[in-house]
């Protein structure tokens, strides 16, 4: 129904734009150039003034009721739109334009919100990628349809008439087969006035820190998508010197490249919320966006497939940034105020987008040629990027991890399943290198709470990893008594807020690639706070550079976690544990 719904707005919007630039005459005498800016003034507007009052009543009501009602709105929109093109009338086309925007605003909370009540959190990246593929693609194939069939003579404009009225019936009929999405706040009084609730939605969106990073680092892709998109015209015309089709030809690159690095994703993520896909897209966004701006200024020298390579590539690193920004907004939001968080961001979206247009204007103006402003782009991507995970550094560890996995090891997972959903777990696993708690880190959907040697937690390089996973350093009671204490103390703390707290019971890395005896600690922790404990095994790290093995070492060596069931409290003790970690490892060290 969402392909069906962005096809659509596609369809006429790209039909009203081609109808007002060659036919303008005959609707006003406006010029073509003020027609444009203000259909496109027209269907950003409501998106600024009505997405928080749509994302109170997505909280308030039931949601698949709530989006039967959108599409049927969009069906009425596009039944004026029609009479507006029958009639040649700019006023009812223009109506039509901004109800659109009206009915886009009203869905967009629903649309995201409804993903985490239907989706565990293991499916959560994938559904995200599957809406923004299909979204990507459904703009692409709209815009086509729209273009081609307005100008068709005769008929062109019956076509564009009678597709969107059949678009929006079958949106209508497919959101009846939508599965029930309770409401999530139905006490909720809604508050009408969109400019005090708007300014009321930002503030509560600014509540967590990193939900509204997060939405700005999204407002910040639109951003930059806006600032490329927009250009492709003149690109095509002024800098390429290319016929009309090769306006959709850049388009259809840069929407393929969308839709595969959004489907990606989920491959890449490991079927959980990875941050660390993040600063991964973010570079493939500077890295790319430079090599276009260079390869446009050289487009009379430079092959052109080298820019559509980098347009390629631009997509499918915007689909590895915008994808998990999106889950982990939807995962970490309020369940209760999620539709309004996501109303929230999609105000910032729209004040981004105009900015865009700003922006753009001013530096075209400045005299910057297209590929400067490329280049200029990219760089300012590069600068956001940077400024953004100095702020949560959970991203950039999120990315060094998922690089040490997907780079230096190949790992196999085996068990994951039996780790806890939610609510507080101790992990106990043998200790073989420097890096343990990072590969387990990295394969855990959930955060770990890592207790640690604090000559580990202080390692350089590797202590900034473990300061920004909340890790727990320890000493023994002889070297450090207060530390020790202050280690047990904060365990407690952990497991009483529902949190995984890992701890390695042999207290040092191992000095054979065996398993030494678990010490008593473990007991301690247990005889406070009475939670399951989950016994884990790595295997192959005793070939990594990280261990302290003197023999050879191999360069990127397979490793294997594997995760056994849950043990009660009451029936483990230190030699149970080392047993069940043992069976767990078997022979391969």
């Amino acid at each position: 129904m969402q392909f069906l719904g962005a096809m659509n707005d596609n369809v006429f919007k790209q039909a009203l734009v081609i109808l007002l630039a060659y036919q303008s005459a005959s609707f006003t005498a406006m010029s073509s150039d003020t027609l444009q800016n203000l259909a496109q003034a027209l269907f950003i507007l409501p998106f600024f003034l009505f997405s928080a009052t749509a994302g109170q009543l997505a909280d308030k009501y039931e949601k698949s009721r709530l989006i039967t009602i959108t599409v049927a709105i969009e069906l009425a929109v596009m039944a004026l739109g029609a009479l507006g093109l029958f009639m040649r009338n700019l006023a009812l086309l223009l109506a039509a334009l901004f109800l659109g925007g009206l009915q886009s605003a009203l869905f967009g909370p629903v649309k995201y919100a409804i993903l985490p009540q239907s989706l565990s959190e293991s499916e959560l990246v994938g559904g995200n990628g599957l809406v923004e593929t299909g979204t990507s693609i459904a703009i692409l194939a709209g815009m086509i349809v729209g273009g081609w069939m307005i100008a068709q003579p005769g008929w062109g404009v019956a076509g564009v008439a009678a597709a969107t009225c059949a678009l929006s019936a079958a949106g209508l009929a497919l959101s009846r087969f939508i599965p029930k999405a309770p409401a999530a706040d139905p006490g909720l009084a809604v508050n009408w006035n969109p400019l005090t609730e708007t300014w009321r939605i930002l503030r509560f969106t600014s509540r967590n820190r990193t939900v509204f990073l997060s939405v700005l680092g999204i407002s910040w892709f639109w951003f930059y998508g806006a600032l490329l998109v927009t250009q492709f015209p003149n690109l095509a015309k002024n800098v390429l010197a290319a016929a009309e089709g090769t306006v959709t030809v850049l388009l259809v690159v840069f929407s393929i490249g969308v839709g595969l690095g959004s489907l990606a994703c989920e491959r890449l993520s490991g079927h959980k919320v990875e941050l660390g896909l993040v600063p991964f897209g973010s570079i493939g966004l500077t890295v790319f966006g430079i090599d276009l701006g260079l390869a446009a200024s050289a487009a009379s020298q430079a092959p052109h497939w080298r820019l559509l390579f980098d347009l390629a590539a631009l997509g499918v690193f915007g689909g590895f940034y915008i994808v998990p920004l999106y889950a982990l907004v939807q995962s970490r939001s309020d369940a209760r105020h999620r539709s309004r968080v996501i109303a929230g961001n999609n105000v910032l979206n729209a004040v981004f987008i105009v900015a865009a247009a700003g922006v753009a204007i001013a530096l075209l103006g400045a005299g910057l040629t297209i590929p400067q402003l490329f280049l200029v782009a990219a760089l300012m991507n590069a600068a956001v990027a940077i400024y953004i995970y100095t702020l949560v550094p959970e991203f950039l560890m999120r990315f060094m991890v998922w690089m040490l996995i997907h780079s230096v090891y190949r790992l196999k997972k085996l068990g994951l399943e039996r780790i806890p959903e939610q609510g507080a777990a101790l992990l106990i696993c043998n200790h073989v290198s420097y890096v343990d708690a990072l590969v387990i880190s990295a394969a855990c959907r959930r955060p770990i709470r890592w207790v640690m040697d604090h000559r580990i937690f202080a390692a350089p390089l590797l202590s900034f990893f473990f300061r920004t996973a909340r890790a727990i350093p320890i000493a023994p009671a002889k070297e450090n008594p207060q530390l020790l204490e202050r280690a047990y103390a904060r365990i407690a703390q952990e497991l009483e807020a529902g949190e995984l707290v890992g701890v390695f019971p042999e207290g040092r890395l191992t000095p054979d690639g065996e398993l030494s005896e678990f010490r008593g600690g473990i007991m301690r922790v247990l005889k406070e706070m009475p939670v399951p404990v989950v016994p884990m095994a790595l295997s192959g790290l005793w070939q990594s550079v990280f261990a302290r093995n003197r023999a050879a070492h191999k360069l990127f060596p397979r490793i294997r976690l594997a995760v056994g069931e849950a043990l009660r409290a009451e029936a483990v003790s230190p030699e149970a544990l080392r047993s069940a970690v043992l069976e767990l490892r078997g022979d391969w060290r």
